[in-house]
């Protein structure tokens, strides 16, 4: 019998997936999340407002003050409900800590769960999209190294599959950390994921080298702290058609031994297509993936950078 996989967890606000909590008694219900996403995630909803004892429907919220630590208010009794808001939360995100979440996606907008650019009226009553929601702050702060998006840039293909890749990447961390929690297997799981990183920024991939390089210098609990700090960082930077294009030609050179002139051609040709935005980059990376298996390239073979996430999410079928 095969072992069951442990679910990857994902925090998620629950008008999201459909549930009936918005103050008029609405919901927000994104397919794409749902169907898609929720064929490789478990959601784990959590409403702000409904679970911190607010009724549906309820009166509308805007958050006032300073963005930095804004005021959440009732926009016609002026019913101040930072303080409830405020201890709900700080409960809720220990509780949290017992779902073994890999990520959290917020709604957009919202004076709860806005990730950022929430609006935030000040003494001019002239709104400024400077704010994030009083929960989204409080997760943030409590889970800094989760990944974390909002449903309206999902939309974004780019900002969509760095989130997801993030996640997968979290969930082969945990798994380390759960299963092999030794310099070797942090080794083995920086070699992995070389390219991936390299994709993201030279910088970080340079540093984590340098870390992984000498692992006996550092106490292994330091050791993997430093190391998910500066893996997280080199995440967040976003990758472009300039440093895909970059891992491409270093895979390449894995080939030079092998490749014809002309299967050479081949593959910098569909590099330049990419490079133009004439083809998507699953292309010239199925044709790596074809001189993998047909010259048996081992290390090319043992790289995510090749199928950071299940191939039926399409992530990568975008020009």
């Amino acid at each position: 019998m095969h072992k069951k996989r442990k679910p990857i967890k994902i925090g998620i606000s629950a008008c999201l997936l459909g549930q009936k909590v918005r103050y008029d008694g609405s919901h927000q219900h994104d397919r794409y999340i749902t169907e898609t996403l929720g064929n490789f995630f478990e959601f784990v909803p959590v409403c702000p407002e409904v679970e911190c004892g607010l009724p549906v429907p309820r009166e509308t919220m805007r958050l006032m003050g300073e963005s930095k630590s804004p005021r959440l208010v009732t926009t016609k009794t002026n019913i101040d409900h930072t303080e409830k808001m405020q201890r709900w939360a700080e409960v809720r995100v220990k509780e949290l800590e017992t779902e073994n979440l890999h990520g959290f996606i917020f709604k957009r907008k919202s004076p709860s769960s806005g990730m950022e650019r929430v609006k935030v009226y000040g003494e001019n009553k002239i709104p400024q999209n400077t704010g994030v929601g009083i929960f989204a702050r409080a997760f943030m702060e409590h889970f800094p190294l989760l990944p974390v998006e909002e449903d309206g840039r999902l939309h974004d293909i780019h900002l969509r599959e760095n989130f997801i890749e993030r996640i997968f990447i979290y969930k082969r961390w945990r798994d380390l950390v759960e299963q092999n929690k030794t310099r070797g297997g942090l080794v083995d799981f920086h070699t992995a994921h070389k390219l991936l990183i390299m994709a993201h920024s030279i910088e970080h991939y340079r540093a984590l080298g340098r870390l992984v390089a000498h692992p006996r210098e550092m106490d292994t609990e330091d050791l993997y702290t430093e190391y998910l700090q500066i893996l997280t960082e080199a995440l967040k930077r976003k990758c472009t058609i300039n440093k895909h294009v970059n891992v491409l030609q270093h895979m390449m050179g894995y080939f030079k031994k092998n490749i014809s002139a002309v299967e050479k051609q081949e593959m910098l040709a569909l590099f330049d297509q990419y490079k133009n935005e004439l083809i998507p980059l699953i292309v010239p990376v199925t044709l790596i993936n074809h001189y993998v298996r047909k010259y048996n390239q081992e290390y090319l073979a043992d790289q995510l950078y090749l199928r950071p996430h299940p191939i039926e999410l399409k992530l990568r079928n975008h020009a």
